[in-house]
């Protein structure tokens, strides 16, 4: 629907073209207005998945006794997985993010690979349960997949320490444990799921100039590539988070100078750098959201701790993709303008 949607609003504003010539420009204008308001549509037309996924968290949680924010931080760092490898880890229900290969589900020694009998899988020692109670314990259930996650990691015990203990005998990854945890931590903070909203890093209508830097090639400290997008503003601006998130890194750092970074629910990390210094109030471990002002643009870096002035003031941005066991950098200017733009339109709107 939203591709036809699409398509048929790119050929009439096309159109304008034959019944007005010379009128590239404008037509072109309007084939971008009249797809952006097409794929709002489509967008807006489409089921929002998040009531139902609460709703599975909360059944979940009653039979676990396991909080729902644990059950939802479990269910999304499987998403930001999966999206991340997508042909390693394809999505096999239609709600959540939870993927079990085949042999773990039903059990390493067991003959049937397409086993779906409760009794016979846990003889095997499978990890598929029968979570909705039809008998069947079906891979490609949402609730079958979630519970039977879920259920693997509570046999440790239901306290934040257990669960932390079941979290690292399932994944065998610290890193994966303090994801979750993270992201418990953040859906606990704002008790619901929709904390995708972005904000530009520093307050759109100031004066600032940004370009794609990334990839760019560097020389202090040896030779290595920009990873991230310099915005160039007056010292002393403040300095904004992006999304909902957790702060996870605080401090000096040679290359970065006074830094911040937050983990946000998609598993970006999202890297600030160049600080002239904090906002004292925000820490380790505590939760931000969109907008909040996490410290201000400086130049700081290139040196020992307190080392500033080497380069004009800017606020070097990066986002990071956690894949599991590494993390990688990739451009963030895309995001910085889809941002920038969506926030001049609230101002436009008066929200």
């Amino acid at each position: 629907m939203k591709l036809t949607i699409s398509i048929v609003a790119a050929i009439t504003a096309a159109s304008l073209l034959i019944v007005f010539p010379g009128g590239q420009a404008k037509a072109s204008s309007a084939v971008k207005r009249q797809t952006e308001a097409a794929n709002e549509q489509a967008a807006a037309a489409e089921p929002d998945p998040l009531p139902a996924r609460r709703g599975l968290y909360e059944k979940l949680s009653l039979f676990t006794e396991i909080p729902w924010n644990w059950i939802a931080a479990i269910d999304q760092y499987e998403r930001s997985m999966s999206k991340v490898r997508p042909k390693a880890r394809p999505m096999l229900g239609s709600t959540v993010g939870v993927f079990i290969d085949q042999e773990r589900w039903v059990g390493p020694l067991n003959p049937n690979t397409d086993d779906s009998s409760p009794a016979s899988i846990r003889f095997f020692n499978g990890i598929g349960r029968d979570g909705d109670g039809n008998g069947h314990a079906e891979r490609t259930s949402d609730v079958d997949l979630l519970y039977s996650l879920v259920s693997r990691v509570a046999a440790y015990g239901t306290t934040e320490d257990d669960f932390a203990i079941g979290l690292w005998e399932y994944y065998q990854n610290n890193r994966s444990v303090q994801r979750i945890q993270q992201f418990a931590r953040i859906y606990a903070a704002f008790g619901r799921l929709d904390l995708f909203e972005h904000a530009f890093p520093v307050p759109v209508g100031t004066n600032y100039a940004y370009n794609s830097t990334w990839g760019t090639g560097r020389s202090w400290g040896g030779r290595r590539t920009h990873e991230g997008t310099d915005i160039f503003a007056s010292h002393g601006l403040p300095v904004r988070s992006t999304c909902y998130g957790i702060v996870e890194v605080k401090g000096w750092n040679p290359y970065g100078g006074w830094r911040i970074g937050i983990r946000d629910l998609n598993n970006f990390y999202h890297y600030y750098a160049h600080l002239s210094g904090y906002d004292k109030t925000v820490n380790i471990g505590d939760v931000v959201k969109p907008g909040q002002v996490v410290g201000w643009v400086g130049s700081s870096g290139y040196g020992k701790p307190g080392t500033s002035g080497k380069f004009p003031p800017h606020l070097h941005y990066g986002v990071y993709s956690d894949r599991g066991l590494i993390e990688w950098s990739f451009d963030p200017y895309p995001m910085l303008r889809r941002w920038e733009q969506a926030e001049r339109k609230r101002i436009r709107a008066g929200k």
